[in-house]
């Protein structure tokens, strides 16, 4: 039984090892030149490997190269556009992930960095470290399906300390036509590119950094994008009156629902088990396109009712309470994904201050992640077929 079992984890390695291999061929013809094309490769067995950092002497170290020069030049000078690259990945994600009931999710991270040289730092809210921090802020977009989650585009986030101080940006490698963007501007662009593509997806959700900004609602609604987006407890609101419409807060609102009209129910499975929560739906009067509905979702903690979390809601007439709640609770992936990205793949491992050079190594670790999220998927769904369990695999996209 013991060589049997052996025999099987080598297959499966071996099976892990070409699908990698099929990955980097993806992406290969992205390369001019056959070092940067091979070293890409290396890079990526490298940020996929088990060295506890992976910057770029651990990732020559592991690829076997004296020095780090090799890998720096693949992402400081190295012809190839890591845009075409993101557009490889997002192909990948979609082939392997793709479902019509998948959900977009918007929303960012901070990279705590020393010194004021790396594109975008300074000091800022970082979600991460929970506090105002000298970082770089990235904005992401994960594509959460029943099959698997995996981020599909980001947008490093120059605040205008940065966009107003141009031999600032010269220095720093930002191109002359890089302006200012807020976070939800560069959120829309990447929707944009992303429903351009065809990507599939049946909801947005982000939190109330995005759900907050009229100009994404705007254009998701234009769009024919349905959304949960989180909002703050004073959003303006406009609910249905007895007289007609009547302006309110989402918090007034919720305050007026009667007991009966919430409903416990679970947002999806957590790192401790399915995450419990009361919610309720209540319908606005706000001009939304044709056979679209607004709504104000509630979420409320059942340890501590004065605990609440509002989302402003567009979707099809007819969506159940339960459909809302299952696409405010995909906005967990996103967190899921930071915290694998940056505890198994390297994604906030880099040492490069370039503009370019920040969106190579991070293109390359969604890149290193997807395929994790991909190999899990494949492994689970071939057990499920055989009756079994999804084995070892999860130790490649979990972080322990």
């Amino acid at each position: 039984m013991a060589g049997k079992d052996e025999g099987s984890e080598i297959e499966q390695v071996r099976a892990w090892a070409a699908g990698l291999e099929a990955l980097h061929a993806r992406i290969a013809g992205r390369f001019v030149r056959a070092e940067p094309r091979r070293r890409a490769l290396a890079y990526l067995k490298g940020l996929l490997g088990d060295t506890a950092r992976k910057n770029g002497w651990q990732l020559a170290e592991q690829a076997g190269e004296a020095t780090p020069d090799g890998m720096q030049r693949l992402l400081n000078q190295a012809r190839w556009d890591p845009d075409e690259v993101r557009d490889d990945l997002r192909g990948y994600v979609v082939e392997h992930l793709g479902d019509e009931r998948a959900v977009l999710v918007v929303d960012e991270t901070g990279f705590l960095k020393k010194g004021t040289k790396s594109a975008g730092v300074q000091r800022q809210y970082s979600g991460t470290a929970g506090r105002i921090e000298n970082c770089q802020v990235g904005v992401f977009l994960t594509y959460a399906s029943p099959a698997g989650r995996a981020f599909i585009d980001r947008e490093l986030y120059l605040p205008t300390s940065w966009t107003g101080d141009r031999e600032r940006c010269g220095e720093a490698g930002v191109a002359e036509g890089v302006g200012f963007a807020t976070k939800p501007e560069l959120a829309r662009r990447m929707l944009e590119s992303a429903l351009d593509a065809g990507v599939p997806a049946r909801w947005v959700t982000g939190d109330a950094v995005y759900g907050g900004n009229p100009g994404l609602r705007d254009w998701l609604e234009q769009r024919g994008m349905p959304y949960v987006l989180a909002v703050k407890c004073t959003e303006p609101m406009v609910a249905a009156g007895a007289d007609g419409p009547v302006a309110t807060t989402a918090a007034e609102l919720a305050a007026r629902v009667p007991a009966f009209r919430w409903l416990r129910c679970s947002c999806g499975e957590g790192a401790k088990g399915p995450r419990w929560y009361d919610w309720t739906q209540v319908a606005l009067a706000e001009p939304v396109p044709a056979g679209q509905v607004c709504w104000l979702l509630v979420r409320r903690s059942i340890a501590d009712p004065t605990e609440l979390a509002f989302y402003r809601c567009v979707g099809p007439t007819g969506t159940p309470l339960i459909g809302l709640v299952r696409v405010a609770g995909a906005r967990w992936a996103v967190e899921e994904g930071f915290e694998q990205g940056k505890g198994e793949v390297g994604l906030d491992h880099y040492e490069v201050r370039r503009w370019d050079a920040w969106y190579r190594h991070v293109t390359l670790a969604m890149l290193a992640h997807a395929f994790l999220a991909v190999t899990r998927s494949t492994v689970a769904t071939s057990s499920a077929a055989k009756g079994g369990a999804a084995g070892s695999v999860a130790d490649l996209t979990c972080s322990r």
